[in-house]
């Protein structure tokens, strides 16, 4: 057998394919790891507080306003509702900015309609990716859901 379909040029398709995507891959945690954040006294942070936060395969998102009040810790509300059948949901959250093992890190809380129960926790990255544009990966533990989901926001500080 030769030609486009010998099992050989499949199989040197599948090595190139796989090549590229390990190379991508490389290329964008190489990236986002040279890449810093930091929150200073006095920026206002607007944008997504999470664009993935309702299930491994559902998306939703929900605008978020932010401040610095202080060099390590910003407070934030945002809106949400997962659909139409759902009503809309208001969340108080924090992050509290830290370094650790020369890396700055941020733990995330967050109150669901100010509600205790729906307290949710986490840990987060934010990446400055172009003048005052950032991303924020976290993953997050629901204390009222008993779930842990990674959430993605991003957004623009000012």
């Amino acid at each position: 057998m030769s030609g486009a379909f010998s099992p050989n040029n499949n199989k040197t398709k599948k090595t190139n394919i796989m090549k590229k995507l390990i190379l991508s891959v490389a290329l964008i945690v190489g990236t986002i790891v040279s890449m810093n954040a930091q929150n200073v006294k006095g920026d206002w942070y607007v944008g997504t507080g999470d664009i993935a936060d309702v299930a491994w395969t559902e998306w939703a998102v929900s605008p978020m306003l932010g401040y610095g009040i202080s060099d390590k810790l910003m407070v934030g509300l945002s809106l949400a509702q997962a659909d139409s059948s759902e009503d809309l949901s208001m969340d108080l959250n924090a992050r509290y900015f830290m370094n650790a093992g020369g890396q700055d890190f941020f733990l995330y809380a967050s109150l669901t309609d100010f509600d205790t129960d729906n307290l949710a926790l986490g840990l987060g990255k934010m990446f400055t990716v172009h003048k005052g544009v950032f991303v924020e990966p976290k993953i997050v533990y629901h204390s009222g859901e008993k779930t842990t989901n990674m959430m993605l926001g991003f957004g623009m500080k000012f």
